[in-house]
């Protein structure tokens, strides 16, 4: 069956449950969600997000693992009342003083004898005569059967139950709001950046009967290969172990070029009259210089940075070889994911105070741009 509800990016997916938790809360909604997507979409990762935001806890129950009675627990024989008694198991929550998200991960895979017991959590939020506390957000996920994963079709005594969110990879959606603020790779945010096609390839390997293909969750599997192996000759084979020989083979090129030209340390610790000649002058490498720069901001080297990504807009002035390049953009660019790092771990102010910030927002507002 196919899932007709709009298609939403990671980010959006995130807005649009941050609301359902806040509506709930609120008292407002009580209501089950659903995430269908490709396997490595990032479906996992947005529930973890919001556990974040909220101060959640995240109980993830991965429905291929368990029976129906490890949801509705196991019976005991009171003597005294003569009745059977259900010990309820420890994997739900129970606690109405606190925020909880309960996980149902992988939904459309779990076996069919399971579903009448998750009927119950999903509409009446109940197991038996365990009953969640309001507190406690429900949100399920899993695959299609088109995704070439292990899956069932949902009935529609299942569906009925849920708000259904169909999540789409969309490149600069992972970008901005995850592989830049995540500090991923500076390497894999360039190559995606100008390869966004190749963000995930699992409709195209699967048409080709291709065993590998790019997800969202292969590039960061990518980008923790190259923080850890640091030989090139035993890193090669494992990317392409990971996104296939013909993309690893292109990567490598990208790879190559920012291994040689980015020196995100020497850019930071430069005086501010000699980091024009320390920016590289490919735009591989200019991508990936932003996004390793906007990776290393925290706390203590946020008006550094502000100062080095500004300095990227008027870079053509001294060096003429790179007129050419978007350095506009590509200096709004770090800014937005700057400012959204920032505001998202409390260190706004040290951007405000910078003097690269208040030059490039002084140029914006005599643009009309802000």
């Amino acid at each position: 069956m196919t899932v007709n509800a709009n298609p939403v990016s990671a980010g959006e997916a995130l807005e649009v449950l941050r609301a359902g938790w806040a509506a709930q809360a609120a008292g407002g909604l009580r209501a089950s969600w659903m995430l269908h997507g490709r396997p490595g979409i990032g479906k996992t990762q947005v529930v973890q997000q919001l556990a974040r935001e909220i101060g959640a806890t995240l109980f993830d129950l991965r429905l291929t693992t368990i029976e129906p009675q490890d949801l509705r627990g196991l019976p005991y024989f009171d003597h005294d009342t003569r009745k059977t008694v259900w010990y309820r198991p420890e994997d739900l929550p129970d606690d109405p003083a606190r925020p909880s998200i309960l996980f149902l991960d992988e939904l459309t895979a779990a076996s069919p004898y399971l579903q009448p017991t998750v009927y119950g959590l999903l509409q009446e939020r109940r197991v038996g005569r365990h009953v969640l506390p309001d507190t406690v957000m429900i949100v399920a996920a899993g695959n299609m059967v088109e995704d070439g994963a292990v899956a069932h079709d949902m009935g529609t005594a299942l569906s009925d139950r849920l708000i259904h969110l169909l999540m789409r990879a969309q490149a600069d959606d992972w970008l901005t709001r995850y592989a830049g603020p995540r500090g991923l790779h500076p390497a894999v945010t360039a190559f995606v950046r100008a390869r966004p096609d190749l963000l995930d390839t699992t409709e195209d390997s699967l048409r080709r009967g291709d065993t590998i293909a790019c997800t969202p969750r292969a590039w960061e599997r990518v980008s923790d290969i190259l923080h850890a192996v640091p030989t090139r000759r035993l890193r090669a084979p494992m990317i392409a172990g990971t996104l296939g020989t013909a993309v690893a083979a292109e990567f490598a090129v990208v790879a190559d070029d920012v291994a040689a030209s980015v020196d995100i340390e020497g850019l930071l610790a430069a005086a501010p009259g000699a980091r024009a000649a320390l920016f590289p002058a490919s735009l591989h490498g200019l991508n990936a210089a932003v996004f390793g720069l906007v990776g290393r901001a925290d706390s203590h080297h946020a008006g550094t940075v502000a100062d080095v990504i500004a300095a990227i807009r008027h870079l053509d002035r001294a060096r003429p070889d790179m007129a050419a390049l978007p350095l506009g953009e590509l200096c709004a660019l770090g800014f937005e994911m700057l400012l959204a790092r920032a505001l998202a771990e409390g260190f706004e102010d040290e951007i405000a105070r910078s003097a690269g910030y208040a030059a490039y927002a002084a140029e914006r507002r005599a643009a009309g741009l802000d």
